[in-house]
């Protein structure tokens, strides 16, 4: 047997942490086995819906890399077949008009409560029986799923084990409502056995919809799927991971300097684990995942952890894998590299001190961009006029080299350090400012190959001026 997985996000939000992580889940369960991955947009929600979260939803899809082999279907696009089979289960007496009003209903519950028991609806309750005998051809009416009133249903859940619940705590959920729309319990159902969905993997919220998902696909004659359902994920202070936890959109990730791998790095190590292991390349994943080894605990959501997998992920990964994901921060920033180094060899040099794309950015500037201001820390404490001798010697040397590179400015250093009698500090510090604008960078010397010879010996001079400038006061 194939197996086959859904992702199946409703469209009234952005796709978040635990939406990805979900999807995530359910997407390796397909990949580990060469099973297939179907995208469904659960958009019967009609009020809540909209094109703006279906698009997030799809974006922060593409955006982690989790690609779908079927879909995205849309709910809504399948009413007629919804309805085909609401008409199967009337004809068979499986399903059933109910005329109450909802105001009858409420009126029911608010008694039900104000008595101790659990508010529920009653088919056999006086009010409901007589609400039905009253009606007219021409009284609107919900279509009710007839729940089995014996027994109890039985799953066995691949990550929380044995699972049990009476029929008797079951009401006759409605499948199709007054307006004529079918509800979201049996859409999924139907949509299940159509598209031969054989594991469901989806949140601890939805463990109560099961019982009564299980109830209809045994009425229709299908298959009932395998469930996982996933714990909750929690903030780092216990409380349910919320906006305020930075839980937003996954697209905020990659606003805040995320990269896809390091995310999803972290997502499947929230709630899995394979030893002690931490990183996990993509393939890795695929290999080893298996849902008898998802925790039903919840797990605690650690921003500090995830910015260290994005700084090792920045330091470790492909160039050409960072440059991907850079170039949309560094077009924020208005740098273009097209006039300077490779952004390659760029991030290979100052990758390593960087935890987001976003500090990797603002480090890439002074590789493309000149600059008129230096940091001011930095200059006050390092172009000082007991260091014009330093740069005058490195501009005289600079201007003479003729083949640029890392080891010919290497020894520019040393020959200046030498000839000046100065310790490395003292030329390695200024010349540092003087090309980068800024105290702290990688090599010096590597740096200087990288921004090229005109634009060192440029900026140079623009630091000799600085500190002219600052004698003359």
């Amino acid at each position: 047997m194939t197996v086959k997985t859904r992702f199946a996000p409703s469209p009234t939000g952005f796709l978040h942490v635990g939406g990805a992580r979900t999807a995530l889940y359910s997407w390796l369960c397909a990949k580990h086995t060469g099973g297939e991955f179907v995208l469904r947009i659960e958009d019967t929600d009609l009020e809540r819906s909209t094109q703006e979260a279906i698009d997030a939803i799809i974006e922060g899809m593409e955006w982690l890399g989790l690609d779908w082999d079927e879909g995205p279907y849309y709910q809504t696009k399948r009413f007629d077949r919804y309805n085909e089979v609401v008409d199967q289960l009337l004809a068979e007496d499986k399903a059933y008009k109910c005329y109450a009003p909802k105001e009858l209903l409420d009126e029911i519950r608010e008694e039900q409560m104000a008595a101790g028991v659990k508010p529920r609806y009653d088919a056999d309750h006086p009010k409901v029986v007589a609400a039905n005998e009253a009606a007219t051809e021409d009284s609107p009416f919900c279509i009710r799923f007839r729940n089995p009133k014996e027994g109890s249903v039985v799953f066995e859940d691949k990550i929380r084990g044995r699972i049990e619940i009476a029929n008797s705590e079951l009401d006759d959920l409605i499948i199709r409502r007054t307006d004529g729309s079918p509800t979201y319990n049996f859409c999924v159902v139907i949509d299940d056995w159509d598209m031969g969905i054989t594991q469901v993997v989806r949140g601890e919220d939805h463990i109560n919809n099961t019982p009564r998902q299980i109830n209809i696909y045994k009425a229709i004659g299908a298959a009932v799927p395998e469930f996982a359902h996933c714990s909750m994920i929690l903030g780092d202070d216990g409380a349910k991971l919320s906006k305020r936890h930075g839980a937003v959109s996954v697209m905020q990730y990659r606003d805040d300097g995320y990269l896809p791998q390091a995310l999803l790095n972290y997502l499947v190590r929230l709630g899995w684990s394979h030893g002690d292991q931490e990183i996990f390349s993509l393939d890795e994943m695929i290999q080893l995942f298996n849902l008898e080894s998802v925790s039903k605990s919840a797990s605690a959501f650690n921003t500090d952890k995830l910015l260290w997998l994005n700084n090792h992920y920045i330091k470790t990964s492909e160039p050409d894998y960072v440059a991907k994901y850079l170039q949309w921060h560094l077009d924020a920033k208005e740098i273009d590299v097209s006039n300077g180094p490779a952004i390659t060899d760029v991030i290979k040099l100052v990758g390593e001190r960087c935890n987001t794309l976003i500090e990797l950015a603002e480090q890439c500037r002074y590789f493309y961009q000149d600059f008129e201001e230096f940091e001011a820390g930095a200059a006050k404490k390092h172009l000082r006029p007991v260091a014009k001798e330093a740069l005058e010697l490195a501009l005289s040397k600079a201007e003479s080299i003729e083949e640029w590179n890392t080891e010919n400015l290497h020894q520019l250093i040393a020959d200046v350090c030498s000839e000046l009698e100065l310790g490395m500090g003292k030329v390695g510090m200024p010349l540092r400012v003087a090309v980068t604008g800024q105290g702290q960078s990688p090599s010096v010397d590597a740096v200087m190959d990288l921004i090229g010879k005109a634009r060192v010996v440029s900026r140079i001079k623009q630091a000799l001026e600085f500190i002219a400038q600052r004698e003359a006061q």
